[in-house]
């Protein structure tokens, strides 16, 4: 699922948006926090958000049915990953060293996580294809001794 960018303001309707999951324009107005928009301003801005593919509509009658598509998991999993990626080098421990030096996350915090890593290592493949795509060297090997036998004979 490709997922495009939102500005500001299709961001902040998008929060309100995420909490309802299917709704209509009216439940919008109501709940939407003061001040409030027009209601042609945000009848455009869910326009927009249906056709950058965050919403999806089904006409009930006279009035369209909205629902939301990409999950707000998937919308902050894109933001880390450009945040990352743009300023970060993709690197997870350059964001946590910058978070902890401007004090955003704490080394208490983190000690807090109580994150347990997976130390074991990987199974081979059963598979002997799999071992072949995954270790091609091996393999080479192998061709190079047959060779060598092949030539001796």
């Amino acid at each position: 699922m490709k997922i495009n960018h939102l500005t500001s303001a299709e961001e902040n309707l998008m929060r309100l948006l995420w909490k309802f999951g299917s709704f209509y324009l009216k439940e919008v107005m109501e709940q939407h926090p003061e001040p409030k928009p027009h209601q042609n301003t945000v009848s455009t801005y869910l326009k927009i958000l249906v056709e950058k593919g965050y919403l999806s509509t089904e006409k009930e009658g006279r009035i369209f049915r909205y629902q939301t598509i990409v999950p707000v998991e998937e919308y902050r999993k894109f933001l880390l990953t450009q945040l990352s990626d743009h300023f970060f080098s993709g690197s997870g421990k350059e964001i946590v060293s910058f978070m902890i030096d401007e004090q955003i996350v704490s080394e208490d915090e983190l000690r807090d996580l109580n994150i347990n890593f997976d130390t074991e290592q990987k199974k081979e493949p059963e598979f002997e294809y799999a071992n072949e795509i995954l270790n091609p060297k091996k393999d080479k090997k192998k061709s190079k001794d047959k060779k060598k036998k092949k030539k001796k004979e």
